[in-house]
């Protein structure tokens, strides 16, 4: 089992027709129980901080709970960002899945000047231009929430998968009140499609809080692997 607090994936989020612009982005904090299989395996926490006008940098971590606990893993992952007129770019990006082994791990730089991005993704060297659309698996959340407050639905981000660049594509599916630890409220859900994978991820993005997300859904076919469900935020 991987735990990956991704697009959370990543970063996820909600109207199409928002006005609000990137300076509204604001610091937060979140928690989410993560459920697989039925079962609440671990708790992961979100941290967004500002440090300096455009640098911000976006924290994951998880700890096991319950049956969770005979699983190794202990995921951390940490990206530094910048918030552009025309988006969000990574500027660094670490993963470390809390094991001995480097296969999930991660160590990203993406040089902006230079045009490079260089380091290891899950044990691949990288050594290549920027591509249009890149993000890394944190910023990609981030990179959403910008886009939809400045008013546009992004339809596509690129990811690192090992040494492969993959798409994920994001079309908004319909809307639905959820009742949560924080409250009842409205969000809008938003479906993920990774390029040449099976698997769908949804994301229930509350406009109220920032386009937050306070659900995140991976179905397999008709099958739901895991969910993560809010249980606290903090939004300054």
């Amino acid at each position: 089992m991987r735990m990956r607090v991704t697009r959370i994936s990543a970063v996820v989020f909600a109207l199409a027709a928002a006005t609000a612009s990137a300076d509204e982005l604001k610091p937060f904090q979140a928690s989410y129980d993560w459920i697989f299989h039925g079962m609440t395996v671990a708790v992961s926490k979100v941290q967004l901080e500002q440090q300096a006008p455009q640098k911000w940098a976006y924290h994951s971590k998880s700890e096991p709970r319950g049956i969770g606990r005979l699983f190794p893993e202990r995921p951390v992952q940490d990206s530094t960002l910048e918030i552009t007129p025309e988006g969000v770019r990574p500027l660094s990006y670490k993963a470390d899945d809390g094991t001995s082994a480097t296969k999930r791990d991660a160590n990203l730089q993406f040089d902006w000047q230079n045009n490079r991005i260089t380091g290891v993704n899950e044990d691949a060297k990288i050594d290549m231009p920027i591509p249009p659309d890149i993000q890394d698996d944190l910023s990609v959340q981030i990179a959403l929430m910008v886009g939809l407050m400045r008013g546009h639905t992004p339809e596509k981000f690129s990811l690192l998968s090992g040494g492969e660049l993959r798409e994920h594509h994001f079309t908004r599916e319909g809307a639905e009140t959820l009742t949560t630890p924080v409250g009842t409220i409205p969000t809008i859900v938003y479906r993920d499609e990774k390029q040449y994978s099976p698997r769908v991820t949804r994301f229930w993005c509350a406009p109220s809080l920032g386009y937050i997300p306070l659900k995140v859904e991976q179905k397999k076919d008709k099958d739901i692997e895991w969910t993560m469900q809010v249980q606290s935020v903090q939004r300054e």
